[in-house]
């Protein structure tokens, strides 16, 4: 069996995914877990950003893709959006991104971010295009 996270360790994070304080808590290509602090994330009126939550869903949907993809392949996202129900305001958020299609060159996935108490706080969902491989 594949350790997905321990592939995600050595590989490291990418820098905007460590200045909003983004860790991954499971991970497959079928479906990946992680959080963020609303902390250093909000607005100036105290809210977390609709930008952090676009944040999230990308480097789920985009770690996903590059599982699923194999890492001697480069993947970039192509579309994303993003449907903020309701806002946070402190503690910690939750992404959970499931694979709607995985194909040879498109990937999509659907991220369900919610707060502590469980209650949902966006909805997004991403396509990913998977390169060719260049010779």
């Amino acid at each position: 069996m594949t350790d997905y996270l321990e592939i995600i360790r050595q590989r490291g994070s990418g820098a905007l995914d460590k200045k909003m304080g983004i860790e991954i808590l499971e991970a497959s290509p079928q479906r990946l877990v992680g959080r963020m602090p609303v902390e250093g994330n909000t607005q100036p009126v105290g809210l977390l950003h609709g930008g952090a939550n676009v944040v999230l869903a990308e480097s789920l949907g985009s770690i996903g893709t590059q599982l699923h993809a194999g890492p001697d392949r480069r993947i970039v996202g192509v579309d994303i959006n993003a449907t903020h129900h309701k806002s946070a305001t402190s503690g910690f958020v939750t992404g959970v991104a499931t694979a709607v299609s995985l194909g040879k060159t498109l990937c999509v996935y659907e991220i369900v971010i919610t707060n502590e108490a469980g209650e949902r706080t966006c909805t997004s969902r991403i396509t990913c295009l998977i390169l060719a491989e260049r010779k």
